[in-house]
């Protein structure tokens, strides 16, 4: 990839590398990935354990640092930032959804949501708010601790985070893996509605095929390297792939 492909793209990594430990002890979690993700699109990245799909996702956040390669979200490279910088583009251009919600206990449902703009010094947009506190059914949850909302009510509250900051993109890391299947629903096709009415960016790690049919398009990881790719995924396109995938690896 070129940098000005990568330059053009909502999030992109070129010849990316992650090795734990050094010598011949060392493991390559990411092995020379290169890989852009485009605006306003939906991707889900999908492989076994171990696979680095985690790890890509924590070097294109800037929540990990890559031993070599360049990490890109938008036109600002991250991949040689101080720890303030990362700080700065994380707080302002990021939004993060977690598999086990990350909300402030001693917070309601709406400081929480305020959060990230409280700590950037941001007023809320007025339009978004109300568009997603409603899309998201939370306006009678709003004065609500997390211990006094459901599994799924929390994770909307933290979609809800992520999003009114408009950030460049959202990074979702097994957002459904402690939910159940209605509650999942809802997740995703807020994930889904955000992309199509809000020309938001989405990436999310995911084990699950279900989850990720909601996506545009599936990238899959193996051994730290990419592995191929769908389009308009279906959950048994995505088994085909995962097995092909298997099957070469046995």
């Amino acid at each position: 990839m070129t940098t000005h492909l990568a330059v053009r793209a909502a999030v992109a990594a070129t010849e990316l590398v992650k090795v734990y430990g050094s010598g011949e002890t060392g493991v390559y979690a990411l092995d020379d990935v290169t890989v852009a993700f485009a605006h306003a699109e939906f991707t889900a990245i999908m492989g076994p354990s171990g696979s680095g799909k985690s790890t890509l996702m924590h070097c294109l956040a800037g929540l990990d640092s890559p031993t070599s390669g360049r990490a890109f979200i938008g036109d600002a490279e991250i991949s040689g930032m101080s720890d303030k910088e990362l700080t700065l583009i994380r707080r302002r251009r990021v939004g993060f959804v977690f598999q086990s919600f990350n909300l402030l206990p001693a917070l309601t449902a709406e400081q929480n949501i305020r959060l990230p703009l409280d700590l950037a010094g941001r007023k809320p947009d007025r339009a978004l708010w109300d568009q997603v506190i409603g899309r998201l059914d939370l306006a009678d949850r709003l004065g609500h601790r997390p211990g006094q909302l459901s599994g799924g009510q929390q994770q909307r509250v933290a979609c809800a985070r992520a999003l009114i900051t408009r950030p460049d993109v959202i990074f979702a890391d097994e957002p459904t893996g402690n939910l159940d299947s209605s509650s999942s629903a809802e997740v995703l096709d807020f994930l889904r509605s955000s992309v199509r009415e809000l020309r938001q960016t989405v990436i999310m790690v995911t084990h699950d095929p279900v989850a990720a049919s909601y996506a545009d398009r599936v990238v899959f990881l193996a051994d730290g390297r990419l592995s191929g790719e769908l389009r308009q995924p279906t959950p048994r396109t995505i088994l085909a792939a995962l097995g092909q995938q298997n099957m070469r690896e046995a």
